[in-house]
């Protein structure tokens, strides 16, 4: 297959508990390990969640507490948290304050809002979380990315995400080393009701065909499922896609490591014949801000 390497991301924990897979890194220590064990596995990327929120300056203490082991191990690391919120109102701050470690070269932006929440006895979607980004908020998002000098991961949880996104790109306000993340929901959803476009081939084609010339890079995740099982990890690698994966949003029956999602994203990729990108590789095919 003629087309360049392939960037796996893993999403190693998110609001995963050990109930649920006792695998899931749930401790400063037990992140550092398992981000390690993914870049090892063939990840270029990893995201994690951390306990804390509220205050930035402990959240991003937090963070830096979790990822110093694997910096100070992998150097070429590419690892990067998740939003933070004050009295239940989004804040990033510690955006600002972890880019200004230098230890932080890919970020976030989730460039919409959508519902949030779980289901009743009869499976009817129940919850009064918002999760909301105004089209201001997105812009101011952007605009500290850019100052911040940091490449965001842009999650696609409904269509209109991607249409905000591609306005700025078409108004040239989209931070360099941008990468987008479609979403596709299983009925399980994210924290148990469903959102967005289901884990079809028909829905990833809906996707590009609305991203259109917009030269972004782009991966695909399966929320409440498994992107390998469903034949999306493939179908994206076909399609000029990246893949993303991992604890946070994998569900089935079983209770696999981060790094065996990613061993068996590997095997796919090694089957197609398409080689997986290192940390270096991945940022030059975001083309990450240079610090």
């Amino acid at each position: 297959m003629d087309r360049g390497p392939v960037i796996i991301e893993a999403a190693i924990n998110g609001i995963t508990q050990k109930a649920t897979n006792p695998n899931v890194a749930r401790s400063a220590e037990e992140i550092a390990a398992d981000a390690l064990a993914s870049f090892e596995a063939g990840a270029a990327i990893v995201h994690n969640h951390v306990a804390v929120n509220g205050d930035p300056r402990l959240v991003a203490d937090e963070y830096l507490a979790a990822w110093a082991p694997v910096l100070e191990a992998r150097p070429d690391a590419l690892i990067y948290p998740t939003a933070n919120a004050i009295d239940g109102v989004l804040n990033l701050e510690h955006l600002a304050l972890l880019a200004a470690t230098d230890k932080l070269r890919v970020s976030l932006c989730d460039p919409g809002s959508v519902n949030l929440g779980g289901v009743d006895e009869d499976g009817i979607p129940r919850g009064g979380f918002v999760y909301q980004n105004s089209f201001d908020s997105i812009t101011e998002q952007f605009a500290r990315a850019t100052a911040d000098r940091v490449g965001p991961s842009l999650a696609m949880y409904e269509p209109g995400f991607l249409r905000a996104a591609i306005a700025h790109w078409r108004a040239g306000t989209l931070p360099q080393g941008s990468m987008i993340k479609f979403y596709l929901a299983t009925d399980r959803g994210y924290m148990g009701a469903p959102f967005g476009l289901p884990p079809t081939r028909l829905a990833l084609d809906a996707y590009l065909e609305a991203l259109g010339d917009c030269p972004v890079p782009w991966a695909v995740s399966v929320v409440g499922g498994d992107v390998v099982e469903t034949g999306l990890a493939e179908y994206a690698v076909e399609r000029g896609g990246h893949i993303h994966l991992g604890l946070e949003f994998f569900a089935g029956d079983r209770t696999p490591t981060n790094a065996e999602l990613i061993t068996e994203a590997v095997a796919v990729c090694d089957r197609l014949g398409v080689a997986v990108a290192t940390c270096d590789q991945a940022a030059e095919i975001l083309d990450l801000p240079r610090r």
